[in-house]
C-alpha cells in the first residue's frame, strides 16, 4: 500500500528571508493519484510580488558583489542539505505531482547536480582583451543583469525551478519564483533548504497565487531585469509582449511536439527500449516526450509488435508504488487525452493497446489512462499536430527518407526530436535538418547539466544548462581605456 502522509513542508511565501502569509487566502494542493486534497497553501497576488521585487532589488548589490567562489560555496551548501533531504523531497514531488518516486529522486538528484555545475560555472564567466590602437584598452566584462522573474511548470516542480535559480544565482543575479499553483509544495521544500543554507535576505524569494497578477509584476515590472518562463506557448507569448514594454531580457521554453523516427537500419530493439522509457516517463507529460512516431513501412509491422509486447510490461499506480507510470496531473490533463482519442477513432484510427480512462479501483479517484499505443495516423486529426502530454504512442508509417523529414518539421514546435539509424549518411543529413533545438540520435537522453536545452519556432528562445544557460543572465559591457 501507498504511505499516506505527507512529510513536513512550509505553506507560507517566501520573501526577503521571511516566510510569510499571504492575503489572497489560501488553495489546496491536490493528490492527482487520490483526487484529495494534502494540504492548503497560502496564496499572494500583486501585493506580495511587488514586495518580492523589492527585496531582490535590494539585494541584488551586495549578493552581485561578491565573489563567485563565495557564492558557489553557497550553492554547494543548498546542493548538499538538497541531497541529505532527497527521500523527504521526492515524496512531497511525488504526492502532489503523481510522478513515480524513483522518477522523484531522480530529479532530485539532477537538482544536486545543477546546483554543482553551475557552482563552478559562475567561477568561469570569461570576459575578453580585444586588441586595441596604442594607447588604448579595450575590455569586455560580463555583469549580473539584475533582478530575475521565473516562473515555473508544474510537470518537473523541483528541478524547472533549480534549472533557472542555479545560473541565475552564479552569475550574481538576485530571484522572484512564481511556480505552479499545482506544485507549490516541491518549490517551497527547496525554498526550506536555501534559507537553511545561509542565502542572504532577498536573493531568493517565491511567491504562490493566480499567475495573471504574479506574471504581469514580473513581466512588466521595470526593477525586474530579465524573465524566464517554462509552459505553454500560448502563456508564453502573452508574457513575451507584456516584457516588450519594459524592454527586459526574456527566455521561453515552451511546447513542444517531439517526433520519433525509426528507420529501417536502425537497432530496434533499442529504438522500442528508448521509446517506452521516453514516452511513459513522467505519463507523457514532458515537453520533449516523443508524440509522432514514424516507422519506416518495410519494418513497421515488426515494430509495432515490439511495441505492443513492451507495453505489457508497463505498469500504472499511485507513484508511491513505484510504478512505470503514475497519474495525470488533474481533470483537464485526462480529458484532453479523451478528447484526442475520440477524434483520431472517429477519423479512423485504430486502438492497439489501451485507449480508456482507468475507472475502476484503486484508480477511480485519481486521473489516470491506460497506456496507449493507436495506428493509421492521418494529418487531419488532432493529435497528428497537438501535442499530447499524456501516455499515448501514436504510430505514423513512412516511405523516403526526405519524406519524413518534412513530415518531422511540419509542425509549429522545434524542442525536441529523435530517430534512430545505424547509416552514416542518414545521421549527417537528419540531424542537420531536422528543425528542432535538440536531436537525439539513438539516444533520448538530451537534458544534462552541461548541454544547452532549448528550442525554435514555438518552442521559444534562449537556453537553460550549459555554459549557455549561465550567459542568459549576463549583460555585456565594453571598458574603453585611454592612458
Amino acid at each position: 500500500m501507498a504511505r499516506t502522509d505527507l512529510p513536513n513542508v512550509e505553506t507560507r511565501l517566501y520573501i526577503d528571508g521571511q516566510w510569510l502569509n499571504g492575503s489572497e487566502g489560501t488553495k489546496s494542493v491536490i493528490n492527482p493519484a487520490t483526487g484529495k486534497s494534502l494540504i492548503d497553501v497560502q496564496q499572494g497576488g500583486k501585493e506580495e510580488a511587488l514586495k518580492a521585487v523589492k527585496a531582490a532589488n535590494k539585494a541584488f548589490p551586495d549578493w552581485a558583489k561578491k565573489a563567485p567562489l563565495e557564492r558557489a560555496s553557497l550553492m554547494n551548501k543548498v546542493a548538499s542539505l538538497i541531497d541529505e533531504d532527497k527521500e523527504r523531497l521526492a515524496t512531497i514531488m511525488t504526492m502532489e505531482q503523481g510522478k513515480p518516486l524513483k522518477q522523484a529522486l531522480a530529479e532530485i538528484q539532477t537538482n544536486v547536480e545543477n546546483l554543482r555545475w553551475n557552482a563552478s560555472e559562475g567561477q568561469r564567466i570569461y570576459g575578453d582583451i580585444i586588441p586595441a590602437p596604442v594607447g588604448s584598452q579595450w575590455l569586455v566584462e560580463k555583469q549580473p543583469i539584475g533582478v530575475v522573474g521565473a516562473i515555473t511548470p508544474w510537470n518537473f516542480p523541483s528541478n524547472m525551478i533549480v534549472r533557472k535559480i542555479a545560473p541565475a544565482i552564479a552569475a550574481g543575479c538576485t530571484v522572484v519564483l512564481k511556480p505552479s499553483s499545482e506544485t507549490p509544495l516541491s518549490a517551497l521544500a527547496l525554498m526550506e533548504l536555501f534559507d537553511k543554507a545561509g542565502f542572504p535576505a532577498g536573493v531568493v524569494n517565491v511567491v504562490l497565487g493566480k499567475s495573471k497578477p504574479i506574471g504581469e509584476v514580473l513581466s512588466t515590472s521595470d526593477d525586474v531585469q530579465k524573465l524566464t518562463f517554462t509552459g505553454s506557448t500560448e502563456i508564453g507569448k502573452l508574457l513575451n509582449e507584456q516584457a516588450a514594454a519594459t524592454l527586459k531580457k526574456v527566455s521561453m521554453e515552451l511546447g513542444g511536439h517531439a517526433p520519433f523516427i525509426i528507420f529501417p537500419d536502425a537497432d530496434l530493439d533499442l529504438a522500442v527500449k528508448s521509446l517506452i522509457a521516453a514516452k511513459f516517463r513522467n505519463n507523457g507529460q514532458v515537453c520533449t516526450s516523443p508524440n509522432r512516431i514514424f516507422i519506416h513501412e518495410t519494418i513497421k509491422k515488426e515494430v509495432t509488435k515490439m511495441i505492443v509486447e513492451q507495453m505489457k510490461e508497463v505498469t500504472v499506480d499511485n507513484g508511491l508504488n513505484d510504478p512505470t507510470t503514475g497519474p495525470l496531473i488533474n481533470q483537464d490533463g485526462l480529458e484532453k487525452v479523451v478528447k484526442q482519442l475520440k477524434d483520431a477513432t472517429e477519423k479512423g484510427a485504430t486502438v492497439l493497446f489501451g485507449g480508456n480512462k482507468m475507472t475502476e479501483q484503486p484508480y477511480a479517484d485519481g486521473f489516470f489512462f491506460e497506456p496507449t499505443v493507436i495506428d493509421d495516423i492521418t494529418t487531419n486529426m488532432d493529435i497528428y499536430y497537438e501535442e499530447t502530454f499524456g501516455p499515448v504512442i501514436p504510430l505514423i508509417s513512412f516511405t523516403e527518407e526526405e519524406e519524413v523529414i518534412e513530415a518531422a518539421n511540419d509542425t509549429p514546435f522545434g524542442l525536441a526530436s529523435y530517430f534512430f539509424s545505424n547509416n552514416i549518411h542518414t545521421i549527417s543529413n537528419v540531424s542537420k535538418r531536422l528543425a528542432y533545438g535538440m536531436v537525439g540520435v539513438n539516444d533520448v537522453e538530451i537534458s544534462h547539466s552541461a548541454t544547452p536545452f532549448g528550442g525554435v519556432k514555438h518552442s521559444g528562445f534562449g537556453r537553460e544548462n550549459g555554459a549557455y544557460g549561465v550567459e542568459e543572465y549576463v549583460a555585456v559591457k565594453f571598458v574603453t581605456i585611454k592612458s
